[in-house]
């Protein structure tokens, strides 16, 4: 990935009141993590947040550029952007979802298993969504021993496929 890539941390799930709020469903950690950055790329246009607080499946948060319901409403579904280059550095052994979504994914062994298509988690931990060449997914514990390897590619132990 590169250093220009723009990283997608929020995604506006609707309106909350009349004034302009929206709800956002998070994709980083916590309110922290949207709180340092200032400005967002929305679709193409810049939203510039003022407030963000706690909500029950995520945050609310009140932007500039949206001033009422309707507005607010109009932006569901936009993703909120940053530069990669404005995150923070990442600790040894710690990755940025996007850096592995997309990643060829092979056994230990070197047979192609398929890609990362996505990365969930269910409060027990990150889980690999993989998909196979045929379509069909599985689902991999996103630590050691399941995957023992990321690099340029995922490394995945034979026995979790199963």
């Amino acid at each position: 990935m590169t250093d220009d890539t723009d990283i997608t941390l929020a995604a506006i799930a609707g309106a909350h009141g009349i004034t302009g709020e929206v709800r956002l469903k998070l994709f980083a950690q916590g309110l922290e993590s949207l709180n340092v950055h200032k400005a967002f790329n929305a679709g193409g246009r810049t939203l510039t947040l003022k407030t963000i607080r706690p909500d029950k499946i995520g945050a609310v948060a009140r932007f500039t550029e949206i001033t009422d319901r309707t507005a607010a409403e109009n932006m569901r579904g936009t993703l909120l952007r940053v530069p990669r280059t404005s995150l923070p550095p990442l600790a040894e052994g710690e990755y940025y979802h996007a850096d592995i979504i997309g990643l060829p994914v092979v056994t230990i062994t070197g047979n192609a298993v398929g890609t990362v298509t996505a990365i969930e988690n269910f409060n027990a931990g990150d889980i690999l969504e993989i998909t196979r060449p045929d379509g069909k997914t599985v689902m991999v514990p996103f630590r050691p021993p399941a995957v023992p390897e990321v690099g340029e590619r995922v490394v995945v132990d034979e026995e979790w496929l199963a």
